[in-house]
């Protein structure tokens, strides 16, 4: 079975390169540009991981995190937050709205492939 991924960032050259990296994994990739499209991707497509920028359009980061722990149906989606704030404050907001993890921007693209393996059971 292909195991789904949902990069939402309204980066463009961040989600062209993730996009290519996961892929490259053997991941099923999917994309949402902002808070919102996020938030309906993960209740149609069932991601078995969300990779979720902090600061986007409509809905942010945190907005879309605490809306998928709130729905019964959607709480064991893994969520990833990717984020350029990496302020101890942020990072205790994200996990304390049910991040299961967290990076900071810019990440070692093996760094992160690494923790998306081990989020996913497929630790080396």
């Amino acid at each position: 079975m292909n195991l789904k991924v949902l990069v939402a960032d309204d980066e463009p050259n961040i989600v062209i390169s993730l996009e290519y990296l996961l892929k490259r994994e053997g991941y099923t990739v999917l994309v949402a540009k902002d808070g919102q499209e996020a938030l309906d991707a993960i209740a149609l497509e069932r991601p078995d991981l969300v990779l979720l920028d902090v600061m986007m359009p409509k809905k942010t980061g945190f907005e879309v995190c605490q809306a998928v722990r709130a729905n019964e149906a959607l709480q064991s989606t893994k969520i990833l937050m990717l984020t350029a704030k990496g302020r101890d404050t942020d990072l205790a907001k994200g996990l304390a709205l049910g991040a299961d993890a967290y990076m900071t921007k810019p990440f070692s693209t093996r760094e992160l492939v690494l923790k998306v393996g081990q989020m996913l059971g497929r630790a080396p």
